[in-house]
């Protein structure tokens, strides 16, 4: 089964968020379910300084008013199909803006670029190649769905994964001439959105199928709080909108292995772990201590609950915690975390900005691991705690849900919990959490089952890998098992 991803970020090549770790992984995953996955990715300058041997497959004379060409190469262990338009990806910053913070203005036209070459993939572009499915991953790839649906192809099938609803690619009606849609594809039906463009409202739309990233993110946006103003869509199509549970990359994330450690260790040697916490307090500037060292590894914002955390710290270091926090983000929650580690010097460390081996060293050190988000699709960032043996503590809502048991009195009789969980997303339930924490940790035997149990979950690609292998057989009208809960 031939399937091309489509996405505007992947692992290791680029990544801002977990979107990259997801279109990384899943490739090797599908592969041990038959499953043969390309993916297309824009040439920014960090991919194309990863591109290995190489070839160029085709080119556009006329790419929205660039030129461009694809290149069929590997890299990092990836089959990959790279959009090489230099006009509109050969520059500085992340891929969505530039050095100054800001978007880029002609976004749209960047992702309507990546879109457009994915649908003329899947009407066989290049020679030898015309995949029978094609995934889309969240807005920058909203408008596959769309050019799928309003071109010539009858048997192309379209998978639109939403991994966060918050973002939604919306741009005014004036760029609609320039999409190469015709007429009639300004329309509910179609890309218009309250009056302008929207571009995952197009691949929600349009789509033969949506998938979220969790079963119950994909409960949660069918409701007017988490839907962001697709609510109401998305229960008109309820029956083809699934929830598949992200994993993550099982050897990528590996503390028996991991040289990001300062010590690999296993399930059977947690004391190890003690000098990767020293290795975290040495990075953040904290003391060195036996005190439960509490950690964030996240974007500072509004979203993942960073303001809730702020209004907490104080109460933490009184209670004898420390606090490491790695991210970036909204300057006046950066600004509020940094007048915490000085308020609290030894105690609350922050490091700025994106660091993927500080990351897993984090992992491997800290002895719980904060995700206070209002709310998460999934979250990685969890997955990696408990592979790692930190304890997660985690609000209840998407993912954190589906993949954290609380360590409630019944659970810990039955020797089932895994983490620490908490609702409704405020200040008074997450400083309570944090309590429970903290009296949990004081119990050394029944924290250590708690690492272990953690560290055997199944957060790995496996099951779900093969959820959207039956997805993608059932499009194209292959056996698949109609008993799978949506």
């Amino acid at each position: 089964m031939e399937v091309l991803s489509v996405a505007s970020e992947v692992y290791p090549l680029i990544k801002t968020g977990g979107l990259a770790d997801v279109a990384g992984a899943l490739p090797a995953a599908l592969a041990k379910n038959g499953v043969s996955m390309r993916t297309l990715v824009p040439g920014y300058p960090a991919v194309m300084a990863k591109l290995g041997q190489s070839r160029e497959v085709y080119y556009f004379s006329d790419l929205f008013g660039v030129t461009g060409r694809l290149i069929a190469g590997r890299a990092e262990g990836l089959d990959l199909i790279v959009l090489d338009a230099p006009a509109l990806y050969d520059r500085p910053g992340n891929p969505y803006m530039g050095p100054d913070g800001w978007d880029w203005p002609d976004n749209w036209k960047r992702f309507a670029a990546l879109s457009w070459a994915a649908a003329e993939l899947g009407l066989g572009l290049v020679e030898g190649y015309r995949p029978q499915v094609i995934h889309a991953h969240d807005w920058q790839a909203g408008l596959v769905a769309a050019y799928v649906k309003y071109g010539p192809s009858a048997t192309l099938k379209t998978v639109m994964t939403v991994h966060n609803m918050a973002f939604q690619g919306t741009f005014g009606a004036d760029i609609f001439a320039q999409l190469r849609l015709p007429p009639h594809a300004f329309s509910m039906e179609g890309v218009e959105y309250f009056g302008g463009i929207g571009y995952l409202k197009a691949g929600v739309e349009c789509a033969d199928v949506v998938t979220t990233v969790s079963p119950t993110y994909a409960a949660e946006i069918r409701t007017q709080a988490f839907g962001m103003g697709l609510e109401g869509l998305l229960n008109n199509r309820s029956g083809t909108v699934f929830g598949v549970l992200n994993g993550i990359d099982m050897d990528a994330w590996n503390p028996a292995t991991d040289q990001s450690l300062s010590s690999t260790y296993t399930a059977n040697s947690l004391g190890s772990r003690a000098t990767n916490k020293a290795a975290v307090q040495e990075a953040f500037a904290l003391e060195p201590s036996n005190s439960p060292l509490f950690a964030v590894v996240s974007r500072l914002t509004w979203q993942k609950g960073i303001d809730l955390l702020v209004n907490c710290i104080d109460m933490m270091v009184e209670a004898g915690a420390q606090l490491a926090v790695l991210g970036s983000g909204e300057a006046e929650l950066e600004n509020a975390v940094r007048g915490a580690a000085m308020r609290h010097p030894g105690r609350v460390g922050l490091v700025t900005g994106y660091n993927e081996r500080l990351s897993h060293l984090v992992q491997g050190g800290a002895d719980v691991m904060m995700v206070p988000s209002r709310f998460e699709p999934c979250g990685l960032t969890q997955l990696y705690a408990l592979r790692y043996g930190c304890i997660p503590l985690v609000s209840r809502v998407g993912g954190l849900n589906d993949t954290v048991i609380d360590a409630n009195v019944a659970a810990l009789q039955a020797e089932v919990a895994t983490g620490v969980q908490f609702a409704p997303p405020d200040e008074a339930a997450l400083a309570n959490a944090i309590r429970r924490t903290l009296d949990l940790y004081a119990d050394e035997k029944s924290w250590k089952k708690m690492q272990r149990r953690g560290m055997k979950s199944d957060v790995s690609w496996e099951s779900s890998a093969a959820r959207y292998a039956q997805l993608y057989a059932s499009l194209i009208g292959l056996k698949a098992d109609d008993d799978t809960d949506h």
